[in-house]
Order: structure tokens, then C-alpha cells, then sequence
């Protein structure tokens, strides 16, 4: 099968747009895998995102053990979620905005605990 020279290339033929919902399900994923162990009691993190052309701004919300080095923490999540979107998605990410919200300590959940009615 020859190529038609009058048609170009097949890349520039057409395009490839890739659903919201899937960049914000890749970069929770990233999250989770910098994230490391989600505390006893806690929920996985989670991730919106804002796509403008191959432009992306990505926020994601978690909850972290204390004691902790949350400056650490939220930095390995920062640089996880921009690499992975980067090579999945191909999108440039521009922002990464980690929120944390919640630490869990060790006494707050083992007075949740005693707390429970069995």
C-alpha cells in the first residue's frame, strides 16, 4: 500500500483527544504510587485536573500518617504525578497542587477505636 503524498502524513490527518476523567484517573494512580502506604482509617488520594490543548493543572488531595515529613512527602507525590502524566498522557503539566487533608496519628485512631460501640 503506497501513501497518497496529496493526503500528507497520517499523523497530521487527524487528532487524538483524550478524556478529562482519564488524565485525573492516571494522575490519582501517580498520586497513590507516591504516596507510598495510605494511613489506617484514611482514603486514597484523589486528583481533578484542568486540560487546556496539551496544557494540564492537576490538584490532588490526600491524607497523610503524622508524624511525617510532609514537605517530603507531598514533593515525591508532586514529581510522580507530573513524570507519569507527562509520558502516558503526552500533555505538558504546567501545576501540580498537592492538598493534604488530613493527618492521622497513632492516639486519634486509638481513640476512635475505644470509641466503637461492638
Amino acid at each position: 500500500m503506497t501513501a497518497d503524498p496529496a493526503r500528507g502524513p497520517v499523523r497530521d490527518r487527524g487528532a487524538t483527544r483524550i478524556a478529562d476523567r482519564v488524565v485525573s484517573k492516571i494522575a490519582a494512580q501517580a498520586a497513590r504510587e507516591g504516596v507510598g502506604t495510605v494511613p489506617d482509617g484514611g482514603s486514597r488520594p484523589h486528583a481533578s485536573v484542568v486540560v487546556h490543548r496539551d496544557v494540564v493543572r492537576v490538584a490532588v488531595s490526600l491524607e497523610l500518617d503524622y508524624p511525617t515529613d510532609v514537605g517530603r512527602r507531598c514533593g515525591a507525590v508532586r514529581s510522580r504525578v507530573r513524570t507519569r502524566v507527562e509520558e502516558l498522557v503526552g500533555m505538558e503539566v504546567h501545576e501540580v497542587t498537592v492538598h493534604v487533608e488530613r493527618l492521622h496519628s497513632p492516639l486519634t485512631r486509638q481513640d476512635a477505636r475505644r470509641d466503637r460501640v461492638s
